[in-house]
């Protein structure tokens, strides 16, 4: 999503023209920055302006089994609101709490890398070795 996008949601218990506040935001991007949620991003919203409110292009369901004479047939249309998005918010707090816990996160396997990285030096007994000659 960016600003003045036309987003198609479920439908939402708002009038038309009012504004909506989306604050369970997954994920968030631009500037070559990406924060991903855990589950969602903090301080993050997403303000958006309700379009309207309509019904989807119905969608057709049907049943049917064979030599029994068995047919069922139904259709279904979804609701669903259209917003503009007006902008998108974060605030600085959140990605620095957000940089220091995955500091943290990272820290345990950076140690295990460098392990793994540096080998161990193993030395067998050289006078076993001279005597096999």
């Amino acid at each position: 999503m960016e600003p003045n996008q036309i987003l198609d949601v479920d439908r939402l218990p708002a009038e038309v023209g009012s504004q909506v506040e989306l604050t369970a935001v997954l994920l968030l991007g631009g500037n070559g920055d990406v924060r991903v949620g855990t589950p969602t991003v903090e301080g993050a919203r997403v303000v958006a302006e309700v379009v309207e409110h309509g019904r989807d292009r119905k969608i057709v369901g049907f049943k049917y089994k064979a030599k029994t004479r068995y047919r069922r047939k139904w259709g279904h249309r979804q609701d669903y609101t259209r917003l503009a998005i007006s902008r998108i918010e974060a605030s600085p707090e959140a990605a620095v709490h957000e940089e220091a816990q995955a500091d943290e996160e990272t820290r345990p396997t950076q140690r295990r890398r460098a392990r793994r990285a540096a080998p161990a030096e193993k030395s067998a007994p050289e006078s076993s070795r001279e005597g096999r000659e």
